[in-house]
């Protein structure tokens, strides 16, 4: 949920000042851009250097930097902002920023903000309980800010109460809650299957494909951004997904990726079948390694349970159902017909006759075709972005 968020994280004079190292960090990991912007009190307590160190970027406190007189400027900084953090946020600050004070830059940045605002309180017992304070946090709830709650502990003071800065790991679980509840696809079971499937011959050898997976897993990870919960059932690949949320479940063969789907398809609001399936597998498997003795070699093959058939027929009453056609001839009729016969959403369309599409490769070029058989084609872009555009037809489908 934080990758690519770009953060203000206000830092004030407060003990709790030590605990901003670790949120730094934990926000660095997640893959978001920090600029660290700290009340001169605040450096009091933990220095720009860390917090520099730890965000890779120059600590802001003053208006302009002294030695080089360059302007530090508030507005530019709160429109880059994708969130403002203020943890800790002090009784002074909260009182400054309730009242549209602005004595310094943390508070200047605070009024020029376009983005959602975030306050973590720490002050002693007292301080929190006091009219006044609630007051303003009243207020500035009323502005659309949001408050992540303190925690009862000891207090600097040798109190035990309310008023303990939340622990980073609790503010960055509240973040991404936040944040989630906001996006498209939100509280959504949505499975992706992805990768080949392999059918044993023998204990050594199989029947595969070229599929690597690359699509399968694109489309996890963007799912994942909008906000779904995602399954990800993968035959055998070395792709590793992006998103920590995904919940993967490794198979090989189609039996087991059937098995797999059967199991979660029904909890699911869609299901996006980008896998390389086995049409076909070995009649029978040898137990031990078959000797090379003749010339030939003939396998009896039977025919696999077609997944997204099976799927489409056992489809209820707002399920989404994607599946793809990678074609070589006829492609749309072709498409159309796979679409039509399993009873699906939409179809994505892609033929190995396009340069830079198909399997192995970095690229897809993509013709999304619906029910209505409507259709919409795509230049060939990265598989990262037509991820994005398969996922934005998903959700547009979902919240229609």
């Amino acid at each position: 949920m934080l990758e690519g968020k770009k953060i203000v994280l206000g830092i004030c004079g407060s003990i709790a000042a030590y605990k901003s190292a670790l949120l730094v960090r934990l926000l660095v990991k997640a893959g978001a851009t920090v600029q660290v912007v700290m009340t001169r009190d605040a450096t009091n307590f933990i220095t720009p250097l860390t917090l520099s160190t730890l965000s890779k970027k120059p600590v802001l406190v003053d208006y302009f930097t002294p030695e080089t007189g360059e302007w530090n400027n508030h507005v530019e900084l709160g429109l880059w902002a994708d969130v403002f953090i203020l943890a800790p946020a002090s009784a002074n600050t909260l009182a400054k920023m309730a009242n549209g004070l602005s004595d310094n830059l943390l508070t200047a940045v605070y009024l020029s903000a376009k983005c959602p605002v975030y306050f973590a309180p720490a002050m002693d017992l007292d301080m929190w309980k006091h009219q006044a304070t609630q007051n303003n946090i009243k207020k500035l709830q009323t502005y659309g800010n949001v408050l992540i709650p303190p925690t009862i502990g000891e207090l600097a003071s040798g109190l035990h109460g309310e008023g303990r800065m939340a622990e980073p790991e609790e503010i960055i679980s509240f973040l991404t809650a936040e944040i989630k509840k906001k996006l498209p696809l939100a509280n959504h079971k949505i499975l992706v299957t992805a990768g080949p499937t392999y059918e044993a011959i023998d204990p050594v050898r199989f029947i595969g494909n070229h599929s690597s997976g690359k699509m399968g897993f694109a489309i996890a990870d963007q799912l994942a951004l909008m906000g779904a919960d995602v399954t990800l059932i993968s035959g055998p690949t070395a792709q590793i997904s992006r998103q920590h949320s995904i919940k993967r479940i490794n198979v090989t063969s189609a039996a087991e990726m059937l098995s797999a789907c059967l199991q979660h398809y029904k909890d699911s609001k869609a299901c996006i079948m980008s896998a390389a399936v086995a049409d076909y597998a070995p009649a029978s498997v040898s137990a031990q390694k078959i000797k090379k003795k003749d010339m030939v070699l003939n396998i009896e093959l039977k025919t696999t349970t077609d997944i997204l058939r099976s799927l489409g027929e056992q489809k209820q009453n707002g399920q989404i159902l994607v599946g793809f056609a990678l074609e070589t001839n006829n492609e749309e009729q072709n498409a159309i017909e796979k679409l039509q016969k399993k009873n699906l959403d939409f179809i994505v369309l892609n033929s190995l006759n396009d340069k830079g599409a198909g399997f192995k490769t970095d690229t897809n070029k993509i013709t999304i075709i619906d029910h209505s058989l409507q259709k919409t084609t795509f230049d060939l872009k990265d598989k990262d972005e037509v991820a994005k555009d398969i996922c934005n037809k998903v959700a547009e489908l979902i919240n229609k």
